[in-house]
């Protein structure tokens, strides 16, 4: 099931996090993954954060498993080779990941069709109208950051580039979607995926556009409270931070019961006439009455004690903990858990997590290490558009190409 792409080669000419992300998300389940980069590197081939070698370990954690192809894309030359790559022949092939501006003549789908008129392009996009946008510029145009934070505090960024993660996502659905289309012969076609679109419709597919049509207001910032529920960082004993959320009925009365707050809550109930166990935006309503019963209770447990009086009555928890931490201490982040393995990279030796979906069953390979700039240059020109290695030479020699890494040189020879 992880090779059910196999067969499929996608070219990638995207740089950031959405576009790298829809080519990572296909590489997983078994396509072919080409990256097209300019010959020093795309924007983003030295981002933050780096490695003490200078490698950046973004860049190596979205383009893991891809092969590099490096091109003067300024070169006239190298736009013909970049835009053969792209179009090359054969079944599966013909599928293109792109960020560039969709006027871009270089890689306008227009332009390339006409060397491939099956041409499947996913292009993603600021706004469909064309102007420019990452995630924190659109995250902030459709209201996120003002539900964040303390009340009293101003607009919260989220660290977490939450859109461009579900762009990529939503790309990767789009291209295969489009590829099945292909298949039963409705030919090529261009995708475009718009952050700021994507971002609007989020928010509208999760009430937040009704929510503000309807009543006339905003949601007010409500610090680490869970909105429309009972959930909310509480601190215990021994100075550890929980985040506690209690959804449906029998959660709620696990918290209840196993903080013996049965008869508080109850008499809580009664002066507010509700009843928390049925009606959930009670429990955020009356949520810092509610808190005043639990914090005490919670503040005299360790955090031992509390992890497991939660556990034993069903309740959503989880510990606020930095990545070093859970490095150490978690479960989830150790290198015996399925989902990470040790991958010597360019930049270092590190855990690295292969696909995120578990199949019972399926045998899993480790993650594939990232490639160096530029390493399957001589590969792709060889295997894809048949060149010699006399004129791959000649390319490299002349700037058009760069040629880097083992993988280069036994091409070369």
């Amino acid at each position: 099931m992880y090779d059910i792409l196999k067969g499929m080669r996608v070219v990638e000419a995207a740089s950031f996090v959405a576009g790298p992300s829809c080519g990572l998300h296909l590489l997983q389940f078994g396509a072919e993954v080409i990256r097209i980069d300019p010959v020093a590197g795309g924007p983003d081939f030295g981002r933050w954060p780096l490695a003490p070698s200078g490698h950046s370990l973004y860049w190596e954690g979205l383009n893991k498993g891809k092969k590099s192809v490096a091109i003067d894309l300024k070169h006239p030359e190298g736009q013909a080779l970049a835009q053969a790559i792209v179009t090359a022949p054969g079944d599966g092939c013909g599928l293109f990941v792109t960020n560039h501006p969709a006027a871009n003549p270089l890689f306008s789908h227009e332009a390339l069709a006409r060397l491939r008129p099956d041409l499947i392009t996913t292009r993603i996009m600021g706004w469909s109208d064309g102007r420019t946008a990452v995630d924190y510029t659109v995250n902030c145009a459709v209201g996120v950051p003002d539900m964040t934070g303390a009340p009293e505090g101003p607009p919260v960024n989220n660290t977490l580039p939450a859109w461009d993660l579900l762009a990529g996502a939503y790309a990767a659905f789009a291209l295969v979607s489009a590829e099945r289309a292909r298949q039963a012969g409705g030919g090529g076609t261009e995708i475009r995926v718009p952050l700021g679109e994507l971002a609007v419709a989020t928010v509208g597919n999760l009430g937040m556009i009704g929510d503000a049509f309807v009543t006339g207001r905003d949601r007010p910032r409500g610090g680490n409270a869970l909105y429309g529920s009972f959930g909310r960082d509480f601190v215990t004993a021994d100075g550890r931070r929980l985040m506690i959320v209690a959804l449906t009925p029998r959660q709620w009365k696990g918290l209840v019961r196993g903080l013996s707050a049965e008869s508080q809550i109850a008499a809580l109930e009664a002066e507010l006439g509700v009843s928390f166990t049925a009606d959930e935006g009670a429990r955020f309503e009356h949520r810092e009455r509610v808190e005043r019963i639990f914090e005490p209770r919670l503040a005299q447990l360790s955090y031992a004690e509390a992890t497991a009086m939660l556990e034993a009555n069903g309740i959503l928890w989880g510990p606020y903990q930095t990545v070093s931490t859970a490095l150490d201490e978690d479960p989830a982040f150790s290198e015996k858990n399925w989902l990470l393995s040790p991958v010597a990279h360019p930049g270092g030796v590190y855990p690295t997590p292969g696909s995120a979906a578990l199949i019972p069953d399926s045998p899993r390979g480790a993650p594939a290490r990232a490639p160096t700039l530029g390493e399957h240059t001589a590969e792709i020109l060889d295997n894809v558009l048949s060149l010699s290695g006399k004129e791959v030479e000649r390319l490299r020699a002349h700037g058009i190409v760069l040629c880097a890494g083992r993988t280069a040189e036994r091409a070369l020879s």
